[in-house]
């Protein structure tokens, strides 16, 4: 039976105001993520060690609040979440110029409170969209809002820097304030108002159950066993990458801002074939051969040397290959996730996983550096990248359950 929808989802109103908000509230985020630092450099005079801080407050409430936002996700109206979650982040940052005199607890307090709806809003729209539109759009459905965050994630620290320019970084932070009220008024305005149904039980009940359906389930299982092993050596590769390029390799910086910024396009490329690849190869085929296939290509940038016109081009076309066949990968193992999920713990399940894989970001940072420290940068790429070659081998038990 086919996964993919002949029926354009440009028809479906509901979808279109999920994903009008949706592409308005990352150009937001990602806008946000120049500006509120560029705040705390220029206004308050903060270093490295605060800015690390300030990433590191609106990193946590990942960790602390996923799974009982799960529950809260699976309890109530998406859409109402959806709301409050933007209408919260547009106040906390229209309160940054109005705040300043406090200093930099109080920046780190907005970073929080930013960081806790961001959580919320993330659950919430990766939640809402099997609830919104039919099992043979999800593809499709994916396909778009990926392509927008991609696009968002390209263009919004551009936006952020060129407001910074023209305004000052406490004024351009308003950007972010009005596009997440503006993302608001548009999800507020999506007519699904149904509740899941999911009774009211204790909330630590109903994480625990979130967390043995994933457990239980072979498909998502298999899903969260991926994503762990892949969160834990990306975030591993990429803590020595930016060593690699400046250091082991000796690139100018501007050359390695070229460089970094050419996984932009290549995840806005994955987008764009996302919804396509599936229903020409498959949903199986396209989890386990793109992710074999994308770690192959970046095991190339390991053997790399000199800092030459034909290595910039090695490694801008490998980040582009990357870039591309990994976010088909995360669209395809998307839309397969929310397929085998239940409606009534689609919440619970965003959130486990999520919790699950970024719970391990930490310690593959912390490995990535102690590893380059021990046994050079050059080795340290090249065990990150070997290891994350354990995921597509999660995703081949994935790739079976399909089958049957």
């Amino acid at each position: 039976m086919p996964w993919e929808s002949s029926v354009s989802l440009w028809t479906h109103r509901d979808f279109v105001r999920l994903w009008i908000g949706q592409s308005a509230s990352q150009l937001a985020s990602f806008a946000g993520q120049v500006t509120l630092p560029l705040v705390a450099v220029t206004s308050l005079g903060a270093g490295a060690a605060q800015l690390g801080v300030l990433r590191a407050v609106q990193q946590l409430p990942i960790l602390l609040f996923s799974l009982v936002v799960g529950v809260l996700v699976d309890r109530w109206r998406f859409r109402s979440v959806l709301v409050a979650a933007d209408l919260g982040r547009a106040l906390v940052f229209a309160s940054v110029p109005l705040g300043l005199g406090l200093g930099l607890s109080f920046l780190y307090a907005v970073g929080f409170a930013a960081g806790v709806f961001t959580v919320c809003f993330d659950v919430a729209y990766q939640s809402a969209l099997p609830r919104l539109v039919e099992r043979d759009q999800l593809a499709q459905g994916n396909s778009m809002l990926e392509t927008t965050r991609s696009a968002a994630q390209i263009s919004g620290p551009a936006l952020g820097g060129g407001l910074v320019s023209l305004l000052t970084a406490p004024l351009a932070v308003l950007a972010s304030a009005a596009l997440f009220a503006f993302s608001s008024l548009s999800v507020g305005r999506i007519s699904n108002r149904t509740t899941t149904g999911v009774p009211r039980t204790g909330v630590l009940r109903q994480i625990g159950e979130g967390l043995r359906i994933v457990a239980r389930d072979s498909s998502l299982r298999a899903i969260a066993a991926a994503t762990c092993v892949y969160q834990f050596g990306f975030t591993a590769l990429t803590t020595v990458y930016l060593l690699f390029l400046s250091r082991t390799l000796s690139l100018p910086s501007a050359i390695v801002g070229l460089v970094l910024a050419s996984f932009g396009p290549g995840v806005l490329i994955g987008s764009l074939l996302s919804a396509w690849l599936p229903r020409r190869f498959g949903y199986g085929p396209v989890v386990v051969f793109a992710a074999l296939v994308s770690d192959l290509v970046m095991l190339v940038t390991s053997t790399l040397r000199g800092s030459g016109p034909l290595t910039v081009a090695a490694l801008v076309t490998i980040n582009v290959l990357y870039g591309a066949l990994s976010q088909s990968v995360d669209v395809a193992v998307t839309a397969v996730r929310q397929l085998v999920t239940p409606l009534d713990v689609q919440g619970r399940v965003v959130a486990t996983i999520n919790f699950l894989g970024l719970g391990l970001t930490p310690f593959g940072a912390l490995l990535g550096g102690a590893l380059a420290a021990a046994a050079g940068v050059r080795t340290a790429l090249l065990v990150a990248t070997v290891w994350l070659f354990l995921s597509p081998l999660c995703l081949t038990r994935l790739r079976r359950s399909l089958a049957r």
